[in-house]
């Protein structure tokens, strides 16, 4: 039997420009990087393998292995395109946190008898943290480098760090909370000189910056389809063949990926991910323009209240995030109070805690402006009208915040609220 022809709505689908529409009672959509919306042509190349195509591609013997094995293939090209590497090197996981503990475990554990060395940054994703602290426990020894107030490091800092028995850098392109944009380039050459594996976690990056693996000297590179208009549950790791770099697999039980990560491959977020990233190299230099321009239009607007930080170095940054601290007014607070706003304060993947966002407290923020940071981040269905509506929504719930505020009474009485003594309880 022939497959249905496709219907003009069908067809318009893939080539009208897309548009994001929520029901008009929903918060507008501001919080990017904790996820992206999937875009409607990622799903319509998704939907035939939740249906017709739900082969198993590892089965070698009938058309339908073949079919998602081809469509698996298809999508690891266009990964690969993206970062202008070799579809031998793209590994697919579940998704960045897999990744980042496929690489970081597997080239300590590999490279262990050369030495035990690992360094990172204090403002690196907590499944970098948090796995190089498991490797210290296994043994490892681990450098977290402090950033400077802008949130970058500095080649300087890193060669300082170095030591003969390091053979493990990490270092993400661009940072979850802060949108900046470590100097990557210089980095991999440092490595590369020293003969020291380059990990980079670059989930936040895909389809913001450009990225070209042919010239960037990195050994391993963690990608997420959800941060990208793609699924979640799916993701990938480069591992690079010239020079060939070695990791231990970390999942074992059919040797799948060429046996670094075992495991049935889910064939329809694969698919989605490879269109994901298909159309972020077709459309991410036209999106990025228009971007900036929402993203100045909301800093412009913001800056005009009173007492508010922009966190992060302001050049070297994706503009598709400002995280702004707000003085005087508590950041959970102001969250409850704009309900018609979806952001997030602090870290998305650590947003239950209390604590102070760890990643402005390593810039120097203090506790105050730590804990009244918001993460504003906006991406291809953000509008103009997004950023107006956010703007006079933030200036109106900020000051009515503050007039309940004794400290901001104190402020504008011009009381210097940090010679103030606070008695204990």
């Amino acid at each position: 039997m022939n497959a249905p022809e496709k219907t003009v709505a069908q067809a318009q689908v893939l080539t009208a420009p897309v548009e994001f529409h929520t029901a008009p009672h929903f918060p507008i959509y501001m919080d990017y990087s904790a996820t992206t919306p999937i875009d409607p042509r990622v799903a319509d190349q998704m939907i035939p393998y939740l249906r017709e195509q739900f082969g198993n591609p590892a089965s070698r013997s009938h058309m339908y292995g073949w079919t998602a094995e081809k469509a698996v293939e298809e999508a690891r090209g266009h990964v690969a395109a993206l970062v202008n590497a070799d579809p031998r090197e793209i590994i697919w996981t579940s998704g960045a946190t897999e990744s980042n503990n496929l690489a970081l475990k597997g080239a300590a554990n590999f490279y262990k008898t050369k030495g035990k060395h690992i360094i990172t940054v204090k403002t690196e994703h907590k499944s970098v943290l948090d796995t190089v602290r498991e490797l210290e426990r296994q043994g490892f020894d681990a450098t977290y480098l402090e950033p400077q107030d802008n949130g970058l490091i500095t080649i300087e800092q890193l060669t300082a760090a170095i030591r003969p028995d390091t053979i493990v850098v990490s270092v993400m392109l661009v940072n979850n909370e802060i949108g900046v944009i470590q100097p990557i380039a210089e980095i991999g050459e440092l490595c590369r000189s020293k003969g020291i594996i380059f990990h980079c976690d670059a989930a936040q990056a895909t389809g913001k910056v450009a990225i070209d693996l042919q010239k960037t000297k990195v050994d391993l590179m963690t990608f997420t389809a959800h941060k990208t208009y793609g699924p979640k549950g799916v993701g990938a790791l480069y591992v690079c063949r010239k020079p060939r770099v070695r990791i231990e697999a970390q999942m074992h039980g059919g040797g799948h990926e060429r046996g670094l990560r075992s495991g049935t491959l889910p064939t329809h977020q694969i698919v989605g991910m490879g269109e994901a990233f298909r159309l972020a190299k077709v459309e991410m230099d036209s999106e990025i323009g228009r971007i900036k321009a929402l993203r100045d239009r909301l800093a412009k607007g913001l800056q005009e209240i009173e007492e508010t930080y922009i966190n992060g170095d302001m050049e070297h940054r994706v503009p598709h995030n400002l995280n702004v601290s707000f003085n005087y007014v508590e950041g959970e607070s102001l969250i409850m109070a704009v309900k018609d706003l979806a952001v997030s304060s602090g870290s998305a993947c650590t947003s239950a805690s209390l604590e102070p966002s760890y990643v402005l407290r390593a810039l120097g923020r203090s506790d105050e402006l730590a804990h009244s940071s918001i993460r504003f981040t906006i991406g291809r269905f953000t509008t103009e009208k997004d950023i107006d509506f956010a703007v006079d929504l933030m200036k109106s719930k900020v000051g009515k915040l503050r007039e309940l505020s004794p400290l901001w009474e104190m402020y504008k009485d011009g009381v210097d609220i940090s010679s103030i003594q606070w008695a204990a309880h």
